[in-house]
Protein backbone atom coordinates (compact mmCIF):
# COMPACT_ATOMS: atom_id res chain seq x y z
CA UNK A 1 0.00 0.00 0.00
CA UNK A 2 1.24 3.15 -0.80
CA UNK A 3 2.19 5.80 1.86
CA UNK A 4 -1.05 8.05 0.21
CA UNK A 5 -3.37 5.42 0.96
CA UNK A 6 -2.26 4.48 4.32
CA UNK A 7 -3.16 7.61 5.35
CA UNK A 8 -6.20 7.85 4.20
CA UNK A 9 -6.84 4.73 5.74
CA UNK A 10 -5.67 5.63 8.93
CA UNK A 11 -7.80 9.23 8.87
CA UNK A 12 -11.23 7.25 7.94
CA UNK A 13 -10.42 4.06 10.43
CA UNK A 14 -10.03 7.61 13.43
CA UNK A 15 -12.96 8.79 11.87
CA UNK A 16 -14.76 6.02 12.25
CA UNK A 17 -14.02 5.04 15.81
CA UNK A 18 -14.35 8.43 17.06
CA UNK A 19 -17.92 8.29 15.32
CA UNK A 20 -18.65 4.49 17.13
CA UNK A 21 -16.97 6.60 20.70
CA UNK A 22 -18.43 9.40 20.48
CA UNK A 23 -22.41 7.75 20.14
CA UNK A 24 -21.43 4.51 22.89
CA UNK A 25 -21.73 5.23 26.50
CA UNK A 26 -18.37 5.84 26.96
CA UNK A 27 -19.00 9.04 25.05
CA UNK A 28 -18.55 11.18 28.34
CA UNK A 29 -15.12 9.39 28.88
CA UNK A 30 -14.46 10.62 25.52
CA UNK A 31 -16.20 14.15 25.79
CA UNK A 32 -14.00 14.35 29.18
CA UNK A 33 -10.80 13.67 27.47
CA UNK A 34 -11.67 16.43 24.88
CA UNK A 35 -12.29 19.13 28.05
CA UNK A 36 -9.34 17.86 29.69
CA UNK A 37 -6.74 20.49 29.95
CA UNK A 38 -3.19 20.19 28.89
CA UNK A 39 -0.09 22.88 28.87
CA UNK A 40 -3.16 25.33 30.04
CA UNK A 41 -5.42 24.54 27.19
CA UNK A 42 -8.32 21.77 26.63
CA UNK A 43 -7.13 19.05 24.22
CA UNK A 44 -10.45 20.24 21.82
CA UNK A 45 -8.49 23.89 22.02
CA UNK A 46 -4.84 21.80 20.55
CA UNK A 47 -6.97 19.98 18.21
CA UNK A 48 -8.58 22.56 16.63
CA UNK A 49 -5.95 25.83 16.38
CA UNK A 50 -2.46 23.50 16.73
CA UNK A 51 -3.55 20.38 15.06
CA UNK A 52 -6.03 22.73 12.25
CA UNK A 53 -2.99 25.26 11.66
CA UNK A 54 -0.66 21.70 10.76
CA UNK A 55 -2.92 20.62 8.73
CA UNK A 56 -3.14 23.86 6.53
CA UNK A 57 0.19 24.72 6.64
CA UNK A 58 0.75 20.68 5.23
CA UNK A 59 -2.64 21.70 2.45
CA UNK A 60 -0.62 24.90 1.38
CA UNK A 61 2.34 23.05 0.61
CA UNK A 62 0.82 20.57 -1.42
CA UNK A 63 -0.75 23.21 -3.07
CA UNK A 64 2.40 24.74 -3.59
CA UNK A 65 4.00 21.71 -5.04
CA UNK A 66 1.19 20.59 -7.47
CA UNK A 67 1.64 24.37 -8.80
CA UNK A 68 5.35 24.39 -9.13
CA UNK A 69 6.31 20.17 -10.36
CA UNK A 70 2.79 18.76 -10.06
CA UNK A 71 -0.59 18.37 -12.36
CA UNK A 72 -0.97 22.06 -12.02
CA UNK A 73 1.87 23.54 -13.30
CA UNK A 74 0.45 24.94 -16.31
CA UNK A 75 -2.52 27.32 -16.55
CA UNK A 76 -4.85 25.89 -18.65
CA UNK A 77 -3.92 22.90 -15.92
CA UNK A 78 -5.19 25.22 -13.38
CA UNK A 79 -8.17 26.13 -14.85
CA UNK A 80 -10.70 23.61 -13.96
CA UNK A 81 -9.39 23.28 -10.04
CA UNK A 82 -9.71 27.37 -10.21
CA UNK A 83 -12.75 27.47 -11.58
CA UNK A 84 -14.39 24.63 -9.10
CA UNK A 85 -12.55 26.01 -6.06
CA UNK A 86 -14.07 29.88 -6.63
CA UNK A 87 -17.70 27.52 -7.37
CA UNK A 88 -17.05 26.02 -3.88
CA UNK A 89 -17.38 29.79 -2.58
CA UNK A 90 -19.41 31.23 -4.08
CA UNK A 91 -22.13 28.43 -4.64
CA UNK A 92 -22.97 28.18 -0.74
CA UNK A 93 -22.88 32.45 -0.55
CA UNK A 94 -25.32 32.48 -3.24
CA UNK A 95 -27.70 29.43 -1.04
CA UNK A 96 -26.90 31.17 1.69
CA UNK A 97 -27.64 34.74 0.81
CA UNK A 98 -30.73 33.11 -0.69
CA UNK A 99 -32.52 31.71 2.35
CA UNK A 100 -31.10 34.37 4.21
CA UNK A 101 -32.16 37.67 2.15
CA UNK A 102 -35.33 38.30 3.64
CA UNK A 103 -33.42 38.82 7.31
CA UNK A 104 -30.41 41.45 7.64
CA UNK A 105 -29.46 40.09 10.80
CA UNK A 106 -28.92 36.67 9.55
CA UNK A 107 -26.83 37.48 7.08
CA UNK A 108 -23.92 38.11 8.97
CA UNK A 109 -23.32 34.08 9.22
CA UNK A 110 -20.38 33.91 6.62
CA UNK A 111 -18.68 31.94 9.42
CA UNK A 112 -21.27 29.15 8.64
CA UNK A 113 -19.16 28.33 5.55
CA UNK A 114 -16.01 27.23 7.00
CA UNK A 115 -17.63 24.49 8.47
CA UNK A 116 -17.14 21.96 5.84
CA UNK A 117 -13.32 21.06 6.41
CA UNK A 118 -14.22 17.93 7.97
CA UNK A 119 -15.98 16.32 5.08
CA UNK A 120 -13.11 17.95 2.87
CA UNK A 121 -10.60 16.08 4.92
CA UNK A 122 -12.49 12.47 5.15
CA UNK A 123 -13.15 13.19 1.15
CA UNK A 124 -9.83 13.54 0.15
CA UNK A 125 -8.74 10.92 2.30
CA UNK A 126 -11.17 8.41 0.72
CA UNK A 127 -9.74 10.03 -3.04
CA UNK A 128 -6.05 8.69 -1.32
CA UNK A 129 -7.60 5.36 -0.78
CA UNK A 130 -8.42 5.44 -3.89
CA UNK A 131 -5.90 6.66 -5.91
CA UNK A 132 -3.19 4.08 -3.86
CA UNK A 133 -4.03 1.06 -5.45
CA UNK A 134 -6.30 -0.73 -8.15
CA UNK A 135 -6.85 -0.61 -11.77
CA UNK A 136 -5.27 2.85 -13.09
CA UNK A 137 -8.38 3.64 -14.97
CA UNK A 138 -10.87 3.84 -11.95
CA UNK A 139 -8.57 5.46 -9.63
CA UNK A 140 -9.53 8.93 -8.39
CA UNK A 141 -7.88 11.37 -11.11
CA UNK A 142 -5.09 13.71 -8.91
CA UNK A 143 -6.81 16.30 -10.04
CA UNK A 144 -10.24 15.78 -7.94
CA UNK A 145 -7.80 15.87 -4.88
CA UNK A 146 -6.13 19.15 -6.22
CA UNK A 147 -9.85 20.65 -6.73
CA UNK A 148 -10.72 19.33 -3.24
CA UNK A 149 -8.06 20.96 -1.70
CA UNK A 150 -7.72 24.10 -3.87
CA UNK A 151 -11.94 24.78 -2.71
CA UNK A 152 -11.14 23.80 0.95
CA UNK A 153 -8.12 26.44 1.14
CA UNK A 154 -9.20 29.39 -0.78
CA UNK A 155 -12.81 28.94 1.37
CA UNK A 156 -10.09 29.68 4.45
CA UNK A 157 -7.97 32.49 2.76
CA UNK A 158 -11.55 34.05 2.08
CA UNK A 159 -12.73 33.82 5.51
Amino acid sequence: MSTQASGGLVLMSIALLALVIANSPAAPVYFGVLGSHVLGLSVLHWINDALMSLFFLLVGLEIKREFLEGQLKTWPDRLLPGVAALGGMLVPALIYIAFNWSTPETLRGWAMMKIPHAPVALRVGSADLRSGRGNTKTREPRRVRAILICTDKWRTIKL
